[in-house]
């Protein structure tokens, strides 16, 4: 049976491997016009050229290897775990909203559900963690009750 929750983490998982693959592909393209214009150039505006593509390079393999250690998270996620206190990989449903803690990642929607992944990390998710089901609390002046936890 898919569950709500295996379909999230599905759509998380295929969501950060077309990234990895668009930023691999745009570092390749990359490697191959800096290795194009270096033999057809000469002087400082070839030199500039060259500075800005690798600095450009660099830009795309940091966010690459984001998109990679958000992928590993999400890779350690079982969605058929069982658990009454929120941990990583609990997809939690408070003030009628659904939180996937996972990694900070855009907002979808699954099944017309909006989906909001947020990393243990940030100020909800440190709340979150170890918490149980109709556990109450608050962050800058607004209240929260977990209702269930999937």
């Amino acid at each position: 049976m898919t569950t709500l929750k295996h379909k999230v983490l599905n759509y998380y998982k295929q969501q950060t491997e077309d990234r990895i693959d668009a930023f691999r592909d745009m570092i390749a393209e990359l490697t191959i016009d800096s290795a194009n214009d270096a033999k057809g150039s000469a002087g400082d505006k070839h030199e500039t050229a060259l500075s800005m593509m690798h600095l450009e390079q660099e830009k795309l393999n940091y966010k690459l290897g984001e998109f990679i250690t958000q992928k590993g998270i999400l890779d350690k996620i079982n969605p058929d775990a069982k658990t009454t206190k929120v941990a990583v990989g609990s997809l939690v449903k408070a003030n009628a909203m659904y939180l996937f803690v996972s990694a900070a990642l855009p907002k979808i929607t699954v099944e017309g559900i909006n989906i909001i992944a947020l990393s243990p990390q940030s100020p909800l998710g440190t709340k979150l963690i170890g918490m149980e089901k109709g556990f109450e609390f608050e962050i800058s002046g607004t209240k929260y009750l977990i209702e269930e936890i999937h």
